[in-house]
Formats: structure tokens, sequence, C-alpha cells
């Protein structure tokens, strides 16, 4: 009977060891990975990957269900072994909480087109905070790891060798093996490792935690507006409809992704062109622009990344009526779009182009389109997703072939709808 205890137990305890080991990785992995799909340099430079590691950072996402889910099984027994231990049974249920807030807001933004962009906007909140009161905990834990390592009798589980389970002979008679001590969790040479990725953590962490609290705190639309690095002339009038904005003011932040660097222009640099396949070509300079008929409109504001801004008043032109200044020709199917970033472009059909809500844009709340948002003019889609509202809008062309635009050619829906969106 003591025998087959001894094997239960160590087995139960590789176990636990084993958990521990394959959760950090997977922690490790999702931890760069997450930074490097967020980080706007990262975006260009891995192009195309970056969808890749995408749903690589989806799938182990998943995959962290496995541990937790094995350790859930034996948490019974793991917790009768902690009594008297608060500490470490407090440190477990954070982990637990961190695991599981990680895991199930991870999952409302892979099913965003079901969860909604509500549902998504939180989940993208509660990911960073996660993250950002995680991360410190997960270094300290790392340094105060090495202590640990050197005070065996503070392990509430202590995986045995093989030898250990195993009775010696002696003088011919099958003798128990004499009690060994706890035995140490890692080699020297896994020793040597996790002493130098502590110290990385300490190094490279603070650096990391900065970035992700600012992320948590991000402008709003007026601060952007405040920091507006375009230099044009005259400011565009609002309507009455935009100042004070109709919308009541946009609830929610922007978070600012690019291709390029943000551009900023001036009069001399600046000009907005409608060409191809149309009946007259135009090109206006800024004066000539604002002085064109604009409308108001109230709408939401969705990124395909999970999250929004509601309840934005943008003041521009519907493209329909631009496309009808210039005259449509027969041979059209589609509108393409150019930044003045000079990388990026998109399309629309001509039935999405359309659509009546779909505007270039001038005004965001009453004020001039910063530079940081896309402007001085910016497409804005309300009914897709808005890798589809081009910044730094300078040119449309109307074209009788298809066109795969920037981040369609590196993995994104062609047709970026929301869900319930009037599809055309």
């Amino acid at each position: 009977m003591g025998k087959t205890l001894a094997r239960v137990r160590k087995g139960y305890g590789k176990k636990l060891v084993s958990i521990h080991k394959w959760n950090a990785w997977l922690v490790l992995f999702l931890a760069v990975s997450g930074l490097l799909l967020v980080g706007g340099f990262w975006r260009e430079l891995l192009g195309e990957g970056r969808v890749w590691l995408k749903w690589a950072h989806i799938g182990f996402g998943l995959v962290l269900l496995v541990p937790v889910i094995y350790y859930l099984l034996l948490a019974a027994k793991h917790w009768k072994r902690l009594k008297g231990k608060g500490l470490q049974k407090a440190n477990v249920i954070f982990v637990l909480v961190l695991l599981a807030g990680w895991i199930v807001s991870g999952i409302v933004l892979w099913q965003f087109r079901l969860a909604g962009p509500r549902a998504a906007n939180s989940a993208l909140l509660i990911h960073d905070l996660l993250t950002w009161v995680g991360l410190p905990v997960m270094i300290y834990h790392s340094i105060t790891r090495v202590k640990w390592l050197k005070e065996p009798k503070k392990r509430s589980i202590v995986p045995e060798t093989a030898l250990e389970s195993k009775d010696k002979i002696i003088d011919g008679t099958q003798k128990p093996a004499a009690a060994q001590g706890p035995q140490p969790m890692y080699s020297r040479r896994g020793f040597i490792k996790v002493a130098v990725g502590a110290g990385l953590a300490v190094t490279l962490g603070p650096t990391f935690v900065r970035w992700i609290s600012k992320s948590l705190q991000l402008p709003g639309a007026a601060e952007y507006a405040a920091n507006n690095a375009n230099n044009l002339l005259p400011d565009p009038v609002p309507l009455a409809d935009s100042a004070p904005p109709v919308g009541g003011g946009a609830e929610g932040s922007f978070r600012v992704y690019t291709v390029t660097d943000i551009p900023a222009f001036d009069n001399s640099s600046w000009s907005f062109t409608i060409d191809g396949l149309v009946d007259q070509k135009f090109t206006w300079n800024w004066e000539e622009f604002v002085k064109l008929q604009r409308e108001v409109q109230v709408s939401d504001f969705h990124c395909v990344t999970g999250w929004s801004v509601y309840k934005n008043t943008w003041e521009g032109l519907p493209l329909a009526k631009l496309l009808d200044m210039a005259g449509v020709r027969e041979q059209a199917a589609m509108v393409k779009f150019y930044s003045g970033d000079g990388v990026y472009t998109d399309s629309l059909t001509l039935a999405q182009a359309r659509m009546e809500d779909v505007m270039v844009a001038v005004m965001h709340d009453g004020k001039p389109i910063p530079n940081q948002l896309g402007g001085p003019v910016r497409l804005v889609t309300p009914q897709m997703y808005a890798y589809k509202s081009v910044k730094w809008l300078n040119r449309i062309e109307l074209i009788d072939e298809d066109h795969v635009g920037y981040w369609e050619q590196r993995g994104y829906d062609k047709d970026a709808w929301l869900p319930n969106a009037k599809r055309v």
C-alpha cells in the first residue's frame, strides 16, 4: 500500500511540474507574439507573416486551455497540500484568474464577428489590463524563483526520481529505499537558464510595462486634435450639426495603427484627385476642396482588432455625390483609394461605394481631422471594419478591374463587413 501511494504521489508531483513548465512556455510565446502583433513597426516588417502570427497566437491561446484544465483535475489534491500556506494559495488563485481572463477575453476577440463590437471592445480592454497587471507579477515570480530554488523545504510538491520509487536489495533481502531529501526541480543548467531569463525580464520588463500602460491611457479625440501636425489653411468652417457635434461627442479612444510613418501636410503638399474611368477628372487644392458642399453623419467606428469608437460626428462629402460629379463610365467596376502615405491602397465595388453612409470626411466632432487619425481627409465606411476607411485619402480612381488592397494582400477579408451590416 505504501509503495502504491508513493508511486501515485510521484506521478502527481511530476504532473504539476510539467503543467508549470508548459504553462510558462505558452505564456511566454503569447506575450511576445502579442507585442509583435500590436507594434506598428512589426506590422509592416512582418507583412503577410503577421496574419500567420495572429493565427499562431490564437492557436497557442486555445492550447493554453489544456494545462489549465489539466491542473483543475488535480486541484483538489494540490489544495490539500497547500493547507496553512496562504500566500501560495493566493498565488494559485491569482494565476488561475489571470489565465481564465486571458483565455475568455481572447476567445471573444477571436470570435469578434459573433460577439459584436461592444463585447470585443470590452474584451480588448480586459486583455490589455490583465497583461498590464500580470506581466510585473510574472517578472517578480521569475526573480523570487531563484530564492525558492535554494529553499526546497518551502515547496509544496517535490517530484521524485525513478530511483526513489524502487526498493534496494541488501543481503538478499528487499529493503525500502532510504528516505532522501527533496530533489531540486532544475538542474544546474536549468538554473542558469532561469537566472538569465530573470535578468532579461528585469531588463526588458519595465519597457514593456510602460508600453502597455500607454495603451490603457489612450488620447481622446480632443487631444489628437490639439496635436494635429497638419498645417492647412483655411480651417473648414463646421456646419451647425458639427459644432457642437450632433452625436454628442465620440465615445471611446482611437488606437493609431499605420503601415508607414504618420505623414503631415500643408497647402503646398496636399491635393485631392478623382480620375480614371470618369467623364471629368477633378483635382482640387485645399482652398478649393473645403468650399465643396459637405454633409454631417453620426456613425460608429470599428477596428478589426477589436476596439471601437462610438457616436462619431463626421462631416464631409458623400462618396456617391463625388462620383456623380465626376461621372462614372460604364467600363468602371471598382473604386480604388490611395493614401497620402504613398503606400496604402484599398477598394470598394461601385455598389459599396454608393452606400449612403460612405463618406470622404474632412471633420470629426466639429474639428479638422488630425493627421494622427488620418486627416486632413479620410474615407469613412461605417458598415465595414476600419481598414477600409483609408487614411490621408488624396486620390480616388475608377478602374475596370479588381484591386486587392494592402491588408487584403496580407490575409484580411476583402469584404470587411461588420456583423448585421447592410450588405450590397
